[in-house]
């Protein structure tokens, strides 16, 4: 309505009285009224937008014909599962070379030494420096081929991109060495996949490779070539034994001197053999083609192509080690070169994101992350009032709902400020996976952080993802559809009840993004394969309603007990991690034995004040010994087991109070945080005898 329609419209005859009323009105009341005016137009103008999701979340996936009650991912317009997602991208190599035609040339790996400033090198340098590298092993004598194995033993740094892209441009495969997975496994690794050659980063690594060839332990390595500077004792220590020692610069050197041009490798070719810690025996190389890099990249891609538009001034911290295939997925393939992002490394493995981040040298960045690292921020901000930090995630939770996320609320700026200034202010993106982390933390994290943020489930075997949240669909409790590059199927499990016909079984995928097998192991291959292709993860799951799968239990650890009761520990220990005075838990049982005890790690944090309201004072050692304490434990953990529906065999009889967290220095955890429970048996038999000894008496 104009200004001269609306006075004549005040000016009406049947609007008399309501001009008179106006008149009346206090001047505080008329510039009140304009200003709710004034917000209330604001409000509609400035007011968020949901993102629009990619498919009906109501049916996240869809069964596929076969009568397997398979299902796929509605992103698809067939039961085909999408295998790349440019046309002239088939290979890791051809990833990395879009990768340098889409970024103009900008930077693409940065590395800092502590209080010293970034330092970056662009995607032609990387590019330059990798055929340098391939060049310098082909003119050594290694062969352009899917069987020739290149060993990396490396922190996350620039180099180890540099290599890696060197081995692809050369149809090489690479094969990741990490300190975690200790030196007998190392050595074991160098001798299965025959590795003569080997990267390291530090002098340190090549010490402890040649200390296994002094003792006759690898005697098929005789090249190691080191990042950093060593002394002249290394070389002639690995002459001694038959090893040549070269530097970084000799490697790149020579292969400027002998250029080549790079023999590229094809799509069904190995790209790398990725060592699995695994929670029992020796490691098992898991072989990787380009063709399962490529399309578990392109269903990443293909999920958040419609809600995610990457810039130049995304950045990606990088502090998940290389050596696992979710990081390499995430940043050598999507982040690196299809979105064409800059790479940001440490030089310190301490996994402190927040140190990073708080540089704010960047104006966006992305990060990635794994479950236990997303416990502790979800704790990280208790300063603030309990209660004022609960209301505002209540409120940005029902913003989740509507499918709005944000940082810019009232909330954001009044409440989760520091908590997202602890990031650097500016994350956008953030995925987790390897590990289940809980609702609660995931939907806190969600609303603190105001970011996408997905959560995945895979393994190792399906290159990394198969099934990971979509865009719109910020509820927890769930590990999302099947990622376009997979089908997923639930088997009967039936010692444990898990029918498929219920909706519940065996997590089974099938697609272009499974493993080929495992090195050399046609036994362990067979178990993890079946005759048909399905990969068998070990994990039970549940379809939702919506479509989306939920992890609800573990098939790999069941034993039974001596009454033929079966037991999955996993899902025991997760029940009793609900207890405040607890931080970590291992469940132990036997088939000679008709009842569970367990191995307790109070929380350091927590025990104090926990043991206080019960009455108890002293130091964390000394309450970890009271016997009066462990017994309001043991309670706490009955009482919880009881209303979390544990059946009476399913509860521990008694527990043992450990001082020490379980961890991947003390080889009790795998570098995915995962319990290693062989060993944990093993270094707590004394305690589990003594328990069950205990109990009879």
């Amino acid at each position: 309505m104009q200004a001269h329609e609306l006075f004549r419209y005040l000016r009406m005859p049947e609007l008399g009285d309501v001009r008179q009323y106006v008149r009346t009105l206090p001047t505080n009341t008329l510039m009140g009224f304009g200003a709710f005016a004034a917000l209330t137009t604001y409000w509609y103008a400035t007011r968020p937008k949901a993102l629009k999701p990619p498919c009906d979340l109501a049916m996240q996936s869809v069964e596929v014909e076969g009568g397997e009650h398979a299902r796929r991912s509605s992103l698809l317009n067939n039961d085909e599962p999408l295998i790349y997602y440019y046309d002239d991208v088939r290979t890791a190599y051809d990833i990395f070379q879009r990768g340098v035609q889409v970024s103009n040339n900008g930077p693409c790996l940065g590395v800092r030494k502590p209080n010293q400033p970034y330092e970056w090198i662009s995607y032609k340098e990387v590019s330059d420096r990798a055929e340098c590298v391939g060049s310098a092993l082909l003119h050594r004598g290694f062969k352009p081929s899917h069987v020739q194995y290149i060993g990396i033993f490396s922190q996350n740094r620039p180099e180890w991109v540099i290599i890696e892209q060197g081995c692809y441009a050369f149809s090489m495969v690479v094969v990741p060495l990490y300190d975690t997975l200790g030196t007998e496994a190392i050595t074991y690794i160098v001798n299965k996949a025959d590795l003569s050659l080997v990267f390291c980063d530090k002098p340190d690594k090549a010490k402890l490779l040649l200390t296994s060839v002094e003792k006759g332990e690898a005697p098929i390595l005789n090249t190691i070539v080191i990042m950093e500077s060593f002394g002249v004792d290394l070389v002639e220590r690995g002459k001694k034994c038959g090893v040549e020692v070269f530097s970084m610069r000799e490697i790149e050197e020579l292969g400027r001197a002998h250029r080549q041009k790079p023999i590229p490798p094809k799509p069904e070719d190995l790209a790398v053999i990725c060592f699995t810690s695994g929670t029992t025996g020796n490691p098992k190389g898991a072989m990787i083609t380009h063709q399962n890099i490529v399309s578990n990249t392109s269903a990443f891609v293909k999920t958040t192509e419609k809600t995610f538009v990457p810039t130049s001034d995304d950045v990606l911290i990088s502090f998940l080690p290389l050596a696992h295939m979710f990081e390499r997925i995430v940043e050598v393939s999507i982040c690196l070169c299809l979105f064409a992002f800059s790479a940001l490394f440490l030089l310190v493995i301490g996994i402190l994101v927040t140190c990073v981040l708080k540089d704010k040298m960047r104006r966006k960045c992305l990060d990635l992350s794994i479950p236990l690292l997303f416990e502790i921020f979800g704790q990280a901000d208790t300063s603030l009032k309990r209660w004022m930090l609960d209301f505002a995630s209540k409120r940005k939770e029902a913003e989740l709902r509507s499918g709005i996320v944000r940082n810019n609320s009232f909330w954001d700026k009044v409440v989760f400020r520091k908590i997202q200034a602890s990031l650097g202010g500016k994350v956008r993106l953030m995925v987790t996976g390897a590990a289940p982390v809980s609702a609660s933390v995931l939907t806190f994290l969600r609303t603190a952080l105001g970011c996408q943020f997905y959560e995945g489930y895979g393994q190792t075997e399906c290159t990394a993802g198969c099934s990971l949240s979509l865009p719109g669909d910020w509820t927890a409790g769930h590990v999302g559809a099947p990622m376009p590059c997979s089908i997923i199927k639930l088997v009967d499990v039936q010692e444990m009840n898990y029918l498929a016909a219920k909706g519940e079984g065996e997590v089974c995928v099938k697609g272009p993004n499974v493993f080929r097998g495992y090195l050399k192991d046609p036994e362990k291959t067979a178990e993890a394969l079946d005759k048909d292709g399905w990969l068998h993860t070990g994990d039970i799951g549940k379809w939702l309603p919506n479509g989306t799968l939920k992890i609800i239990d573990r098939k790999k650890h069941i034993f039974k007990l001596a009454q033929g009761e079966y037991i999955a520990p996993e899902k025991i220990e997760n029940v009793y991690l609900r207890c405040e005075a607890l931080a970590q838990v291992f469940v132990h049982g036997e088939s000679l034995q008709a009842f569970l005890v367990a191995i307790v790690v109070p929380d350091p944090e927590t025990l104090r004040n926990w043991a206080k309201k019960k009455g108890f004072e002293g130091s964390y050692e000394e309450l970890c010994k009271n016997k009066d304490l462990k017994k309001h434990i043991l309670e706490d953990m009955l009482r919880i087991g009881k209303e979390s529906g544990l059946k009476s065999f399913e509860q521990v009889k008694d527990i043992f109070m450990h001082t020490e967290m379980f961890s991947i220095e003390n080889g009790l955890l795998t570098p995915t945080l995962k319990a290693k429970r062989p060993e944990l048996r093993k270094y707590f038999q004394s305690q589990i005898d003594e328990l069950y000894a205990n109990a009879k008496m």
